[in-house]
C-alpha cells in the first residue's frame, strides 16, 4: 500500500505530523506537497495531485487531504472519475465510508480535530476493507457511469 498525502497552508503542520506518524509504522508515504508553509496557496493544486497518483494504481493507492475544513479538499478530489473521497470527521462514519462507499481518499479538516484524533482517523481508513457484498460495487459502478 502507498499512501499520498497532500495539504495546503490550513493543513500543513497536521499533514507533516501525519506523515512522520506513518513512517512510525512504516507505511509507505509520499508527500505531495505543500512543501513549505505559504499562507496563500491554493487548495486545489494539492488536491488534484494527490487524486491523480491515487488513480495511476487504485486498488493499491490511497490518499490523503487535509485543509482547514476539508471540504474544498474533498470536493476537488471528487471531481475526478474513480475517486470516491470522503471528508472525515468521526471514526464510525470513516470506517462506514471505507467500508460500504469504498472511498479512496480521506479529507480530513486540520481546523476541527487534535492529532490524535486525526491519526485515529487515518488508522481506520487504511486498516477498514471494502465491503465486496454484491450491492456495494454496484453502487460504485453506477456511480462511474
Amino acid at each position: 500500500m502507498t499512501v499520498f498525502i497532500g495539504s495546503d497552508h490550513g493543513g500543513f503542520a497536521l499533514k507533516n505530523e501525519l506523515i512522520e506518524y506513518l513512517q512510525r509504522k512504516n507505511i509507505r508515504v509520499e508527500d505531495l506537497g505543500a512543501y513549505e508553509l505559504n499562507p496563500v496557496d491554493d487548495y486545489p493544486t494539492y488536491a488534484k495531485k494527490v487524486a491523480q497518483a491515487v488513480l495511476q494504481h487504485p486498488e493499491e493507492f490511497l490518499g490523503i487531504l487535509i485543509c482547514r475544513n476539508g471540504v474544498g479538499m474533498d470536493i476537488t478530489a471528487n471531481r475526478f472519475k474513480g475517486i470516491r473521497c470522503a471528508l472525515g470527521f468521526d471514526e464510525l462514519q470513516v470506517q462506514k465510508a471505507r467500508q460500504d462507499d469504498t472511498v479512496n481518499m480521506l479529507a480530513l479538516p486540520a481546523d476541527y480535530m487534535t492529532v490524535e484524533q486525526a491519526e485515529k482517523l487515518v488508522d481506520i481508513f487504511l486498516n477498514t476493507s471494502p465491503n465486496t457484498d454484491e450491492k456495494y460495487p454496484r453502487r460504485i459502478q453506477e456511480i462511474d457511469e
